[in-house]
């Protein structure tokens, strides 16, 4: 693919989608282009506008990790699986999404965050085709994988691209907004699967990337990225299209410029330089929120919200599930708007808090429950102690932990280990994921009150993991907080 031939006179030609996709080029900082400038004034809109346009991946993430809830008695049926085998149905998107963490930090250095995007959009949309035109489990299993491999590529993506374009004043709120969109996803299809067949579902599961896909072409590559392989133009285009036409970018260009300078192109950083604490610091904090945000729990209590509901004594099972995934997207919501009001670190530390303190009361409830007769009222308060619980738990984990470790994670890796680093992280969190998605449904069979405490133990040993490690990253530049890990 190649570029097209410029002259001084026209400079606003197109360049391919994977190295910039911006339909804009400037001459210099000082040139307007009159014709685009109306349409984008102000640094928010453009910013915005990309952000919703990619946050459709997260939402298709979310519609993958909720689809299987309201499709596994239709599912298990028609294709007559065991439930061992259906078991297995729902883990392969972790072991996909796996897979497609260890690729996602490769395929985003070499080719782009939009590349990246494309690549992860193909496999799901094919994977969604599979599951509907499935005759048995071997279509069901393959395109679970698929799926998982795109949910891997767009977990670690997203929040690298949206870190990467957002002015810091902007960058936790539009970083949140990845989390709010995968429980929007998740809702969606709690919500669709009361009405839809799974077949036609999976169908409506395509809709989230076939959009993306065209979307893509529309918004700017990261600067940063554009910087980092030397396209010093392309770098500065972008930059101009996200901060607005009448912006005056020079102060934070050149701040890219010097962050990426010590980095050379394309070359990856070798493993004995790891040892140094402006690596090994920021990585080992990106991997364990990641891991400790898994560990928690939330996997296991999504998965299995029935089976808690049904022992806490919960009638209407379906009615609570959809509660706690309607409670998890408001206070997505409200961690989004005080992720650059509050902070990170605040936020982090009130949201495990807060599940510790949740997921103790539930803890206890089960416990409790077994000393008390059937059918009195101390069992059926305890039994409302333990959905208040669970409900506390899901509503903390959103606030805080569900989000704010992947902004974090972008934040704080520099450029020449964000590949490295961050597709690590990713396969810590679908890792840890996946082993708590197996082993949760086993747990509570064995002891509720033992699992709960088991994730109680994990949340207050994060919120001693965040006190003592995390650093605050509102209000600075991704530059600044990199350096100060030297």
């Amino acid at each position: 693919m190649s570029f097209r031939e410029e002259n001084d006179e026209s400079r606003d030609l197109r360049k391919p989608f994977l190295n910039t996709g911006s339909w804009y080029r400037l001459g210099s900082r000082q040139s307007v282009i009159a014709g685009s400038s109306q349409y984008i004034r102000e640094s928010a809109v453009s910013v915005v506008a990309c952000v919703l346009i990619v946050a459709l991946g997260p939402i298709q993430f979310g519609f993958t990790s909720g689809y299987s809830s309201p499709c596994q008695a239709a599912i298990t049926q028609d294709l007559g699986l065991s439930v061992s085998e259906f078991s297995v149905f729902g883990s392969l998107s972790n072991v996909g999404a796996m897979v497609g963490a260890i690729a996602s930090g490769q395929i985003s250095e070499y080719i782009g965050r939009k590349g990246s995007l494309m690549i992860a959009a193909i496999p799901n949309i094919l994977g969604w085709l599979a599951v509907s035109f499935a005759k048995d489990y071997s279509f069901l299993y393959l395109g679970r994988l698929l799926e998982g491999f795109g949910v891997g590529v767009i977990s670690y993506t997203v929040p690298i691209y949206i870190s990467e374009i957002a002015p810091q004043n902007m960058r936790g709120s539009l970083g949140s907004v990845n989390q709010l969109c995968v429980t929007i996803g998740i809702m969606l299809a709690y919500v669709l699967g009361f009405f839809v067949q799974w077949r036609p579902l999976a169908v409506i599961g395509t809709l989230p990337c076939l959009l993306l896909i065209p979307g893509l072409f529309f918004i700017p590559e990261s600067p940063r990225w554009l910087a980092k392989m030397g396209m010093t133009e392309d770098c500065e285009a972008s930059l101009q299209v996200l901060r607005g036409f009448d912006a005056d970018i020079s102060s934070e260009l050149n701040e890219i410029k010097r962050s990426v300078a010590s980095s050379s192109k394309r070359t990856a950083i070798r493993f004995a330089e790891l040892k140094r604490k402006r690596y090994w610091f920021p990585l080992m904090i990106g991997i364990g929120l990641l891991g400790l945000q898994q560990l928690s729990g939330i996997n296991g209590v999504l998965f299995y919200s029935s089976i808690i509901f049904q022992g806490a004594g919960v009638s209407s099972t379906n009615t609570a599930t959809f509660g706690l995934g309607a409670i998890q997207v408001v206070a997505t919501g409200i961690s989004t708007w005080l992720a650059d009001r509050a902070g990170r670190r605040v936020l982090l530390i009130v949201s495990s808090s807060g599940m510790t303190a949740s997921l103790l009361t539930v803890a206890l409830a089960f416990h409790l429950k077994g000393f008390v007769p059937d059918g009195s009222d101390m069992y059926a308060a305890l039994g409302i102690a333990s959905v208040i619980g669970v409900v506390g738990f899901g509503a903390s984990f959103s606030l805080g932990i569900g989000s704010i470790p992947w902004v974090v994670m972008s934040e704080i890796l520099p450029m020449n280990i964000k590949g490295l680093g961050g597709s690590t992280a990713t396969l810590a969190n679908w890792f840890v994921a996946w082993l708590v998605t197996m082993t949760a449904n086993l747990l509570l069979h064995w002891s509720a009150a033992g699992t709960f405490t088991i994730y109680t133990l994990v949340s207050a040993f994060t919120l001693a993991f965040v006190c003592l490690l995390v650093p605050e990253t509102r209000g600075r530049t991704l530059e600044e907080i990199q350096w100060s890990f030297r």
